[in-house]
């Protein structure tokens, strides 16, 4: 059993006009086997919660901790959250070209472990996780993200969930831009990794689309750079039909 531990974070980010505070004391708690959807207004700081949790360093943590089994998080480096057990599926995958998706993965999969998988071994997982999100084998030879649609790249990342298998995934928007037919692939990828029993899942989303495929234990409700609100399925169908206008009123109030 692990656990995700965000405590009263406070994060700011630069403006022409100074520090910006954007995360304004997020407290949230996600234990293995659990998933939790976020759901909230644009601009509300939920990329920035991610992302923060990632270790972007565009984001400064002005506050707070985020404890994973423990351990202070905020002090390690990008890849030591990594290895850690971290993984973040980015809203907007950025491409590298003249990096193979096959020489990609292999060394990501061989810093997070810390020795090179068997090549035999794993040019099969790979095919394997590919064919298992409806890519071809020979995406493998493809630069990462270069010309990928929308659809491509966000499998691409949840064929990277499969192969890394990290504790806890971070997912951003996966579902941002995906058609029918690619958003039942993905979700389905999230509910393999999920299916394990010890991974846990932070789901940020606008829509509750993606929450008709992947079922989530809990719900919350992201306004102004907190937490407004947190419940059960029923609040994402709630949030579907009456919008997040009270919440944001709420919060401008204050």
């Amino acid at each position: 059993m692990s656990t995700l531990e965000i405590k009263n974070l406070h994060v700011s980010v630069e403006t022409e006009d100074g520090a910006k505070e954007i995360l304004r004391g997020v407290d949230l708690t996600i234990k293995s086997g659990e998933v939790h959807a976020i759901m909230g207004p644009n601009g509300s700081g939920k990329s920035t919660l991610a992302y923060s949790i990632a270790g972007h360093p565009k984001y400064t943590v002005t506050d707070g901790e985020v404890l994973l089994d423990g351990e202070n998080i905020l002090e390690l480096t990008v890849d030591e959250r990594a290895r850690a057990g971290l993984f973040l599926a980015m809203q907007y995958p950025v491409e590298v070209p003249g990096v193979s998706v096959a020489n990609f993965l292999r060394t990501a999969k061989t810093a997070i472990d810390g020795e090179a998988p068997k090549l035999r071994t794993w040019v099969k997982d790979v095919n394997a996780a590919l064919e298992r999100v409806t890519l071809d084998p020979t995406f493998a030879q493809r630069s990462v993200n270069e010309g990928f649609s929308g659809g491509e790249k966000k499998r691409h990342e949840i064929a990277q969930l499969e192969l890394l298998n990290p504790k806890f995934a971070v997912l951003d928007e996966t579902d941002s831009g995906l058609d029918i037919d690619a958003l039942r692939v993905v979700s389905e990828g999230v509910n393999r990794y999920t299916s394990q029993g010890d991974r846990g899942v932070l789901l940020i989303t606008h829509y509750t689309r993606i929450l008709q495929y992947i079922q989530p234990d809990y719900v919350h409700v992201f306004v102004a750079g907190k937490l407004a609100e947190s419940g059960g399925r029923e609040l994402a169908e709630q949030l579907e039909s009456e919008g997040y206008d009270k919440y944001v009123k709420a919060a401008a109030a204050l």
